[in-house]
């Protein structure tokens, strides 16, 4: 028996060469890796990230050579003295003290100066110290830990008091030291969690060693072609978590639905060869297009217009190339020299149990299958219900107020935000003229910052800077609201529509645009709800397709389409349902802010969309070879589930599990990610996969395969899986 499909003959041609294959694999991974580590990451500037009138304002600022040094902020608090008294006051100096003498301190503004009154809140009972560090902005993590430390001294001299100090340098320096053991934690576990669960799965430790192995060099290739990527397309900080995620998830599932397949043909009676061809010219043409579709689904972050989606869809559309390459290749390779020798290892009690149909899964399909129409109407109730809340979804770039109380910043931050609103993430109103210190523009700057008082949008403290040009101001507002709540995007649109067209924009020839957290968010999420429905489109459309074509059904990627977006539905509402309420804060270790992070629903629907695919893909594969050899739709049906069943459930249960490790993560959009991703994923495997999917096509039968007399004309792929007899792994 012959498979003429490009999957077989790569697999065949790997077989029969696998030193070359073998050597070719190294050398690409070893090189990848060196050619990343020599030209090093280019790694994405905010003003590549901003969207609308913040992308505007970023530009204007990136070119106006502003010698910006990083602020910090010192809180003073008292429940009892004021100011006033002289307990409040020497604190306050001790503060000053303790600031100046450190020897990277540049500039220091006292709340006792009468020019800083605006540095006074709560009727005296608290004041900010605001001092910069020297240097340019970026560096100033680096040298903020003397700071803190000094800082630090103070409360302990003064017990009765709450001082404590956040500012961009410290935020940087205590997040990067936290979040980076979270990633490093995350990305270490991941490997040895994947191992064991395919240790249950083959039973095993070759077998269930190879397919780790092959996908985390996939994964060190990709990062090193990503870093040779972003000198064309910059990198962003999710880029390089994305590629271990996409490559831990599709590398080892194409692995395991090939040595699954692999080893039941071995079991049915066919030589290691014949094995490994039938696998590759069925599995491994499964796995073809399950590849393609998720590299479809990838690139579609490509149309988002956002240089952060730009660099991830880069970064896993490289992951999904390495690992679809590596299947069809060095896969067959190894498996070719390894011969049965890919069952090494065997540990007695799971290797008894690895392999086979399921019983579990057995029970459940026989049971929906005996009853269908009430097994689609459940199913379909089910998942529609988990998505309603969907209908509520808020979202926001994620800030400094989303992390947990745990981290002592963070509890600086939300006390300055509470005395202070909007002091630490003001709006940054950005003047571009032709002189700004004119008279003329001294005066509409100072209207705006009046007028802007007095609208109730804006508090104090206010602050302007001037470029060394003078051709760019920078005015400070600090919006009420806590930056990015409805209040907070009301009183930017009194900023944007009202104060400024009236002030500064009337200035001859100026350009004005607004920046800062609350403008970023609200442009962000302006840029997302336009560009969706390109990237659905683009998705849905070419997916769509790809599977017309496969299939030669227009049926099946009709329902597979469907069936996809209520799985990414019921995902939407699940986080919903747990991260814009309050009941989970103690369980996941967050502080809800009423809000999922605006990058994650797009995301989220083009990496579900992708793996969900994966599954799909590799079912429907799996009945159709059985109709193709002739047997009845319902007979198919079961049998091809049934058989795939285990496997489709090993494999999502090593995507539940990588994801899952993501929630224990500290940044709450990370939280949501692997949240997201991991009930997604189990929801698609169980609910979609073992009840949905087979209750709609035992109730359709042969109109599963339906194709309309007008698309006859489309080309036919599906001779080249067809064997003239029925392999003994397929005779029933």
């Amino acid at each position: 028996m012959q498979y003429g499909n490009v999957a077989a003959r790569a697999g065949r041609w790997s077989a029969e060469h696998w030193k070359t294959v073998t050597a070719a694999w190294l050398a690409f991974c070893v090189l990848a890796l060196v050619a990343g580590g020599a030209v090093g990451t280019e790694k994405l500037k905010d003003v590549d990230t901003a969207s609308g009138g913040t992308a505007t304002a970023e530009k204007i600022l990136a070119n106006a050579n502003f010698k910006r040094s990083a602020t910090e902020t010192v809180l003073v608090e008292s429940r009892t003295a004021t100011v006033s008294e002289p307990a409040f006051r020497a604190a306050v100096s001790d503060v000053i003290d303790a600031v100046e003498a450190q020897p990277d301190v540049k500039v220091v503004r006292s709340p006792l100066d009468p020019q800083n009154r605006g540095q006074i809140a709560r009727g005296g009972h608290a004041a900010l110290v605001e001092f910069d560090i020297t240097g340019d902005v970026s560096k100033a993590q680096d040298k903020v830990q003397p700071f803190l430390d000094a800082t630090a001294a103070v409360q302990k001299e003064h017990a009765d008091f709450t001082i404590g100090e956040f500012g961009v340098g410290s935020a940087n320096h205590v997040l990067a030291k936290t979040l980076g053991k979270d990633f490093a934690r995350a990305e270490y576990s991941s490997v040895p969690v994947t191992m064991v669960i395919l240790l249950f799965a083959f039973g095993a430790l070759v077998a269930a060693g190879l397919p780790v192995l092959l996908a985390f060099s996939g994964v060190l290739a990709t990062i090193g072609l990503a870093s040779v990527a972003s000198h064309l397309f910059a990198a962003g900080d999710a880029t390089q978590s994305v590629i271990l995620l996409i490559g831990m998830a599709v590398g080892v599932d194409y692995s395991l639905f090939y040595i699954r397949r692999e080893r039941e043909e071995r079991a049915a009676g066919a030589s290691h060869r014949e094995a490994l061809l039938r696998t590759a010219g069925t599995s491994g043409y499964a796995v073809f297009i399950s590849g393609l579709t998720v590299f479809i689904a990838m690139a579609g972050m490509l149309f988002t217009g956002n240089a952060v989606f730009t660099s991830i869809a880069v970064g896993a559309m490289l992951m999904v190339a390495v690992a679809l390459v590596g299947s069809l290749s060095i896969l067959p390779a190894l498996l070719s020299k390894l011969g049965d020798r890919v069952n090494k290892g065997r540990i007695p009690l799971l290797s008894r149990r690895a392999g086979g149909e399921s019983r579990v899964w057995d029970a459940v399909l026989s049971a929906v299958l005996k009853r269908p129409v009430v097994s689609a109407v459940v199913s379909a109730a089910a998942l529609v219900a988990l998505a309603l809340p969907t209908l509520q979804l808020h979202t926001q770039l994620p800030s400094f107020t989303d992390l947990p109380k745990s981290i002592s910043i963070v509890r600086t931050y939300d006390e300055i935000q509470s005395v202070f609103p909007g002091a630490q993430t003001p709006a940054d109103v950005v003047i571009k003229a032709r002189d700004v210190t004119t008279p003329a523009a001294r005066a509409a700057i100072g209207a705006l910052e009046r007028e802007a008082l007095a609208s109730g949008k804006v508090k104090q403290p206010v602050h302007e800077e001037v470029n060394p040009d003078k051709t760019v101001a920078i005015v400070s507002l600090p919006l009420v609201g806590d930056g990015s709540n409805r209040t907070s995007v009301n009183a930017l649109q009194t900023l944007r529509n009202d104060l400024i067209p009236a002030t500064v924009a009337s200035l001859p020839g100026s350009i004005v645009a607004v920046t800062g957290q609350t403008a970023g968010t609200h442009d962000f999420n302006q840029q997302m709800k336009s560009h969706a429905p390109l990237v659905f489109g683009f998705v849905l459309l070419l997916c769509f397709v790809l599977l017309l074509l496969t299939f030669r059904s227009i049926v099946i990627p009709i329902k597979a389409v469907l069936l996809n977006l209520l799985s990414v539905g019921a995902a939407y509402g699940l986080l919903v349902l747990v991260f814009q309420h309050t009941w989970a804060e103690g369980i996941l270790d967050f502080h809800s802010n009423g809000a999922i992070a605006s990058w994650l629903p797009l995301f989220l629907f083009v990496v579900l969309f992708g793996l969900s695919m994966d599954y799909h893909v590799f079912i429907l594969s799996r009945v159709k070879e059985l109709v193709d050899l002739g047997v009845p739709t319902d007979q198919a049906v079961a049998t091809g589930i049934k058989r795939t069943a285990s496997t489709v459930t090993s494999a999502a249960l090593v995507m539940v599990a990588v994801f899952a490790i993501f929630v224990t993560l500290h940044e709450i959009d990370i939280k949501q990610m692997g949240f997201g991703l991991a009930a997604s994923i189990l929801i698609d495997s169980t609910i979609v996969r073992a009840v949905l999917l087979p209750s709609a096509m035992k109730l359709l039968g042969d109109w599963n395969w339906y194709l309309p007399p007008w698309l006859e004309w489309l080309p036919d792929f599906t001779h080249e899986r067809q064997a003239p007899d029925a392999p003994p792994a397929l005779a029933d």
